[in-house]
C-alpha cells in the first residue's frame, strides 16, 4: 500500500480527519481538486457558530442547558422515522455528537487556541412544543474569527504534519474513481488539473494534465456536499417541500458539487438521508460575487415585520431565527421564491448581520 490512508476532501471535515489520524503516526495522504487557496473548504465561509452543551459561556448568560435537554431537542429536531433502516447509524452518532458537545469538545478546541464570543446566540429557536423542532436554549457558540477562526488552527496542524512527513497534501488531484476489491474500497484513481491561481472560492480549471492512482488500506471521503449543485438539489427536493424553487442562491462555492456521492455509490457506498437538507430562507445576492449565484444569508433578529410576496404576515412560529425549514415550507405554500423583510434602519444597525466570511 501506498498510504496507511487516504481522505478525499480538503474542507474541514478532511482537514479533522487527516490531523487527528496523523496525530496517531499514521500516514495520510490528502486529496483535494482545488488549488491550495481553497484549503477549508465551504467552512471558510461560514459564521462559524458551534454547537455546545452547558458551556461556560451558556452559563454566564444564566442559561441552564443539560445533556438531557439537548438530545430531547434533537430528537425533536431530527425526527428519526427510519430507525429500521438508515437512520440506525445516525442516531447513534447523534446521542455521541450530544455528549461530545457536551463533554471534550470545548476544551479540544480550546486547546487548539480556538475562543468563543461572549454571547451564545440562537439558532432554530423553533417555536413549538418542547418535544418538537428546535432548540429550547441558545447553543449557537460563534468563533472569533468566524469560518476562517476555526479552520485555521486545523491548517496549521496540517502543515506541521506535512513537515514531518506524516501527511501528503495533494491539491488539483479530482478523484474519478473509489478502486475496489473483494468487496472492499483499496484506493482511488483521478484526474491531475492544471495549476490554478485562482482566489479561493472562485472556479477553477477543469483542464486535464494527467491521471493518478493510489492504494491505501483505508479512504474517507469527506467530499462536502451539493449546496452549489442546483440540478442534484432539485433531483433530490424532499416530497413535504412541494416543487422545488425555480430560484436559488448558492451560499458556497461551485466546488460544493456533490460528485464524490454518485462515485461512492458506484462503488457500493449507500447514501442516506438525500431528502433531508437544509436551506436558509433569508438569503439575499451578494453585490460583489466571489462564485455563480453567491448568495449571503441575512441574521435577522426578531423586531422585523417578514410577509410573503403578497404582503401577507407568515403565522406563527414562522418569525426570523425561529425555524428555517418550516418557514421554507412556508413560503413554498405560496407559490412564490421570495419575501420581504418590513424594517428600519434602526433594526437593521441593532440587529441584522450578515453570515458568511
Amino acid at each position: 500500500m501506498d498510504y496507511d490512508v487516504i481522505v478525499v476532501g480538503a474542507g474541514l471535515a478532511g482537514l479533522v480527519t487527516a490531523t487527528e489520524i496523523a496525530d496517531s503516526g499514521i500516514k495520510v495522504l490528502l486529496l483535494d481538486q482545488e488549488p491550495e487557496s481553497s484549503l477549508g473548504g465551504q467552512a471558510w465561509w461560514s459564521f462559524g457558530g458551534l454547537f455546545l452543551v452547558n458551556s461556560p459561556e451558556q452559563r454566564r448568560m444564566g442559561i441552564k442547558d443539560s445533556t438531557e435537554l439537548a438530545w430531547q431537542d434533537w430528537l425533536g429536531t431530527a425526527g428519526f422515522d427510519r430507525e429500521e433502516d438508515e437512520d440506525i447509524w445516525g442516531k447513534k452518532w447523534a446521542r455521541a455528537y450530544v455528549e461530545f458537545a457536551a463533554g471534550e469538545k470545548r476544551e479540544w478546541l480550546h486547546n487548539m487556541g480556538v475562543r468563543f464570543f461572549p454571547v451564545v446566540g440562537w439558532a432554530e429557536r423553533g417555536g413549538y412544543l418542547a418535544d418538537g423542532h428546535g432548540n429550547s436554549v441558545p447553543r449557537f457558540h460563534i468563533v472569533w474569527g468566524t469560518g476562517p477562526g476555526i479552520v485555521a488552527p486545523f491548517e496549521r496542524k496540517l502543515r506541521e504534519h506535512i513537515k514531518n512527513g506524516l501527511i501528503e497534501y495533494r491539491s488539483r488531484h479530482r478523484v474519478d474513481r473509489l478502486l475496489t476489491r473483494n468487496g472492499a474500497v483499496e484506493g482511488v484513481s483521478g484526474s491531475i488539473l492544471e495549476p490554478s491561481t485562482v482566489s479561493r472560492g472562485e472556479a477553477s480549471s477543469r483542464e486535464i494534465i494527467g491521471e493518478f492512482e493510489f492504494k491505501a488500506t483505508i479512504v474517507a471521503v469527506t467530499s462536502g456536499g451539493i449546496g452549489a449543485n442546483h440540478d442534484l438539489i432539485r433531483k433530490n427536493w424532499p416530497s413535504r417541500l412541494g416543487t422545488p424553487p425555480r430560484q436559488m442562491l448558492s451560499g458556497v462555492p461551485a466546488h460544493v458539487d456533490g460528485r464524490m456521492l454518485a462515485i461512492t455509490e458506484d462503488a457500493g457506498g449507500r447514501i442516506v438521508n438525500r431528502d433531508r437538507m437544509w436551506h436558509y430562507t433569508e438569503g439575499i445576492k451578494n453585490w460583489n460575487p466571489v462564485w455563480n449565484l453567491h448568495g449571503i444569508r441575512i441574521l435577522p433578529g426578531p423586531s422585523s415585520i417578514w410577509l410573503d410576496a403578497k404582503g401577507r404576515r407568515f403565522p406563527a412560529p414562522n418569525f426570523p431565527g425561529f425555524d428555517t425549514l418550516g418557514t421554507l415550507e412556508a413560503i413554498q405554500k405560496t407559490g412564490y421564491s421570495y419575501s420581504w423583510f418590513i424594517l428600519t434602519q434602526k433594526i437593521i444597525e441593532r440587529e441584522f448581520a450578515l453570515s458568511g466570511s
